[in-house]
């Protein structure tokens, strides 16, 4: 009966150091700012003073930081407390589109444990020029067209966001055509070449233009392409897709050169005029390093491994032309489906070699678990063996701490193997075992 109320109350002490432990986790980050392309060594902040800590409490609690993508961008000085960077940061490489760009990252102390919260904003910098995928467009235009029509141009491309992004567009001076700057759905913009006057094909059969898209910069970047207009004979339709929208699931560890789907389209024009040939319109250089598509049958097939852990949907849109220059638009979405190819992962941030046998709860080591798999496949379970005098804590995170149960017996066991088990729950189950070896000291 005694020993049953002494488990007992060693349960409720150890409840107790856990809640006061997680009462260390502040919620609140603190949050700092930089401009992308900062010299490595540069100050970020003062970690002392932020944190609001004693001088030198940093280097005597074996402070450290650890960012969440595992990747040090951050140096920490624990005399001075001064938080700097550890490297030159590109923003377009740590967040491509994604705005606003943050990397999240984590101050923890020992003796006792303490986890702080930060946020470091990567500002952008306009390092980028806008950027068209060709350097001349040729585009067909019956000479039947309406003045008011829309031909949509190619779009540029400019890595830099917000006021440093494309802005708009500009054309050399002409008495057909202007040009129209438009905000796509997503925010980007695109140009729409906007017909003025009626074309005469045995009056003018050809135009040369220059556009030019210009970003918000100060001064502004820009990039070029030749827009090289064909005036073509009447041909009354154009092509039509059978369904406006395709969408297919592909499972990520599809094999390469699968057929995924095909697309058709239809012309009711007879001849040249009515034959079809099938391209991706405005498609990304990761769309065409991804898909290939055949010209004349419609069908897209796998050209590159895909990976749902970087991308796990991709949008395009396909052209069908017909032999007189016209076209017609059809979506494709293909959906990445996640399948179980990542194990789980752990990172050892504080260990305990060896402990004194006289020490009970003693925290013997502080680890984080891991796995890039979503859903299912990225839930994790963690556990030791029943018969140790440890217990695993989950803390904050997916960190976890491992302390002593009770006091220890170095006479009776002077050395403990710990194997800590990882298990996912995707199908099948994968799982990562690590051990730990602990001295008991007299």
């Amino acid at each position: 009966m005694e020993k049953l109320e002494r488990i007992h109350q060693n349960r409720q002490v150890m409840a107790f150091i856990l809640t006061v432990f997680l009462s260390q986790v502040y919620p609140e980050p603190i949050r700092y700012s930089v401009l992308e392309e900062t010299e490595s060594g540069s100050f970020v902040a003062h970690l002392t003073k932020d944190l609001g800590l004693g001088t030198g409490e940093l280097a005597a609690r074996s402070a450290r930081v650890v960012s969440d993508d595992d990747k040090q961008h951050l140096l920490l000085e624990r005399q001075t407390g001064n938080l700097l960077l550890r490297e030159k940061l590109d923003r377009e490489e740590l967040c491509g589109p994604i705005e606003p760009c943050v990397l999240h990252f984590q101050v923890f102390l020992e003796m006792p444990v303490q986890f702080f919260q930060g946020e470091l904003s990567i500002q952008d910098i306009n390092d980028h020029s806008p950027v068209f995928p060709d350097s001349e467009m040729l585009l067909k235009i019956p000479e039947n067209s309406q003045p008011g029509t829309l031909f949509p141009l190619i779009s540029a491309q400019d890595l830099d966001v917000g006021s440093n992004g494309l802005q708009h567009y500009t054309i050399s001076p002409n008495s057909h055509f202007h040009i129209l700057t438009r905000n796509h759905s997503e925010g980007k913009k695109y140009a729409d070449l906007v017909q003025d006057k009626a074309l005469d094909r045995e009056e003018q059969a050809e135009f040369s233009l220059t556009l030019m898209a210009l970003d918000g910069g100060s001064p502004p970047r820009s990039g070029m392409v030749m827009v090289r207009i064909l005036i073509m004979d009447v041909n009354d339709n154009a092509p039509e897709f059978v369904h406006t929208s395709y969408e297919v699931q592909v499972l990520e560890n599809c094999p390469i050169d699968s057929p995924l789907l095909s697309v058709l389209a239809r012309d009711v024009d007879a001849g040249n005029f009515g034959s079809v040939s099938y391209g991706f319109f405005q498609a990304s250089d990761e769309i065409k390093q991804t898909f290939s598509i055949n010209k004349a049958t419609g069908e897209i097939r796998l050209k590159k491994k895909l990976d749902f852990e970087k991308i796990k949907s991709y949008h395009m849109e396909i052209e069908a032309t017909d032999g007189g220059g016209l076209s017609g638009k059809g979506a494709v979405i293909i959906e990445v489906v996640d399948v179980n190819d990542n194990a789980p992962e752990l990172t050892i941030s504080s260990l305990t070699s060896s402990i004194p046998e006289n020490a009970p709860d003693t925290v013997v080591s502080i680890f984080r678990i891991r796995d890039r798999d979503s859903g299912d496949n990225g839930k994790m379970s963690c556990s030791i063996p029943d018969n140790l005098p440890f217990i695993l804590n989950p803390t904050f995170k997916n960190f976890y701490t491992l302390v002593t149960e009770g006091a220890l017996d170095r006479e009776s066991q002077a050395e403990y193997n710990i194997t800590i088990t990882i298990t996912d729950l995707g199908t099948p189950r994968l799982k990562t075992e690590h051990s730990i070896t602990v001295q008991v000291s007299d």
